[in-house]
């Protein structure tokens, strides 16, 4: 062989090794591809992220080709190289194009490639998305035929097709990748997505102000009673009933009558006036279903009743807004006003705290399905109504009650475990998880 066709196969072998590392290299590029930014920048109108799109909603079809073209590279360099190896050193030279070219391949057409791709995917699967659509187009027959036969061969086997993947994310996985975001999203906006995933775990009994706290006024009240109660209540709006809430007659906004009473030209045919007809939320409901039931029947509040009709507690949207969004306080990372720190370490907690707030703010891990609030808890563990004095230990945080209101717990001390979290660090990570 005479120095031109010598050096014509070296340079052709050459141009086939770089063939052979793009082929590899694109394809770890194009299926390392994080498809969600793909779908987004093919969105943004991005022509590299737009083909390389069409390309994966086929992924059998660009492997048919990146393989065929691959294989077809490599083979043929081989072939090449062993002509080259024959002429210079004869026979031995077999063994010589052998053993180079496997190296030759897998460091710079294998390993090198491939490396790179994992680095800078989207660069090099943009730039090769330009090249194999217009390729598919020219061999699509080819890799129309190769897909067969390999379909053939696997169902041989007994594999069938499988769907393609859409790459829906479940909850959880959703939850990972929110998780993982690091600093691209900022995490008090993650801490809401994922209080958002969260809802429809929590349902309104976990989160109403419970029949004993509702305040309202009551119609057989003297009416200077009722116009100061009015006037003073810190709440935007009030249940009204007669008697007992019970007989709950509607909801009255105080801001359609906070002047009038004010001014003492608010009457009790006025105030009936502005009552707003009681809308009922079924206990139990997730707190997702009732976000949406709220906007679509237009109400910011309900009484929540249970299977007789028996009114359990009040909701409204800011309480299902506070379960996203966490409490509405100057402070971001201020404890709860039910939940008070004390010098030595220990907290005084009301009673009427909801278990979910214990579990976010103290790092408590107590199951919600069981009582909803401290005092639940505290007369589940002791079996008894407790006394003033009485201990126990919940979720390795010692308990002691304090003080009573009637048979419930109005006070208790909390010590909390050595390795739990304090609640003036508002951790923010259990808040997500619970």
């Amino acid at each position: 062989m005479d120095e031109f066709h010598l050096s014509f196969l070296a340079g052709l072998l050459l141009v086939l090794i770089i063939l052979s590392g793009f082929f590899s290299g694109s394809e770890t590029a194009l299926m390392t591809l994080n498809r969600y930014r793909l779908r987004h920048l093919a969105k943004e109108g991005n022509g590299g992220a737009r083909r390389a799109q069409s390309l994966l909603e086929r992924p059998d079809r660009l492997i048919g080709l990146i393989l065929l073209g691959n294989n077809f590279v490599n083979i043929l360099a081989s072939a090449i190289a062993t002509a080259i190896a024959l002429d210079i050193w004869g026979e031995p030279g077999i063994a010589i194009a052998t053993g180079g070219m496997t190296l030759v391949v897998l460091i710079f057409a294998e390993v090198a490639p491939k490396t790179l791709a994992t680095r800078h995917p989207e660069k090099l699967a943009f730039i090769a998305a330009y090249v194999y659509v217009p390729l598919l187009r020219v061999l699509y027959p080819l890799v129309y035929l190769v897909n067969m036969m390999a379909n053939v061969v696997l169902k041989l086997f007994g594999a069938t097709q499988a769907p393609l993947n859409e790459d829906a994310l479940n909850r959880d996985e959703l939850r990972t990748v929110l998780a993982d975001s690091g600093k691209k999203i900022p995490k008090a906006h993650v801490d809401m997505l994922l209080n958002v995933l969260d809802l429809e775990q929590v349902t309104v009994n976990d989160v109403m102000v419970p029949r004993n706290e509702i305040e309202g006024v009551d119609l057989d009240e003297p009416w200077d009673v009722m116009l100061e109660q009015i006037v003073n209540s810190p709440h935007g709006r009030l249940l009204v009933f007669r008697e007992n809430i019970d007989q709950a007659v509607g909801l009255l906004q105080l801001r359609k009558v906070f002047n009038p009473a004010r001014s003492g030209t608010l009457t009790l045919s006025g105030l009936e006036n502005q009552l707003q007809d009681l809308y009922f939320i079924p206990e139990n409901t997730p707190l997702n279903v009732q976000l949406l039931n709220f906007q679509r029947e237009k109400r910011r509040s309900g009484l929540v009743v249970d299977e007789y009709g028996d009114i359990q507690g009040l909701l409204t949207v800011e309480d299902i807004l506070q379960e996203i969004v966490g409490e509405f306080t100057d402070d971001a990372y201020a404890a709860p006003p039910e939940i008070l720190p004390q010098e030595d370490g220990s907290f005084l907690v009301d009673g009427a705290t909801p278990v979910r707030t214990l579990n976010r703010e103290l790092g408590w891990s107590v199951s919600t399905d069981g009582p909803k609030t401290l005092n639940g808890v505290i007369l589940e563990h002791l079996e008894s109504l407790p006394e003033v004095g009485s201990s126990l230990e919940i979720d390795g945080n010692g308990i002691e009650v304090l003080a009573l209101d009637g048979n419930a717990v109005d006070t208790a001390r909390v010590s909390p475990a050595p390795d739990a979290p304090t609640a003036d660090t508002g951790d923010s990570a259990d808040a997500a998880s619970q």
